[in-house]
């Protein structure tokens, strides 16, 4: 039964079911397989705290989330795909203004990093920030 995310166990849920559909999607999964390699317990437990910070407003996340992304091998399909499995795994398991909230927040990341990552493309001679 679908409910409202709620707490630190909601977020996992959503994290780790979406995540595993990631290391699965034929499209996606082996950039992060091939970045994250055997770091993926690490990997999870940032994208917890990124989550419990973006959502619940516990503040646990420190970092810069598009740093990590700069220079990846994505382009607009990737992000499309990235968005498509998040949603999905949203609605397959919350419902509820956080749920809505997951997805436009998820939507808000993938337009800018594509966007960032393609003007670092565009102009090699500017670093990341």
């Amino acid at each position: 039964m679908k409910k409202e995310i709620e707490d630190i166990e909601d977020i996992k849920k959503l994290v780790d079911n979406f995540y595993g559909k990631i290391r699965e999607d034929e499209l996606l999964a082996d950039i992060f397989n091939n970045i994250i390699k055997n770091r993926w317990p690490e990997h999870l437990e940032k994208m917890y705290r990124f989550w419990q910070t973006v959502l619940l407003e516990e503040h646990t996340y420190n970092g810069s989330p598009f740093l990590p992304h700069a220079q990846l091998p994505v382009n607009k399909e990737h992000f499309e795909q990235w968005l498509k499995l998040f949603n999905a795994t949203v609605d397959e398991y919350f419902v509820g203004e956080l749920a809505e909230r997951a997805k436009w927040q998820g939507d808000r990341m993938a337009l800018m990093f594509n966007m960032k990552i393609e003007h670092y493309r565009n102009n090699p001679s500017q670093k990341p920030i």
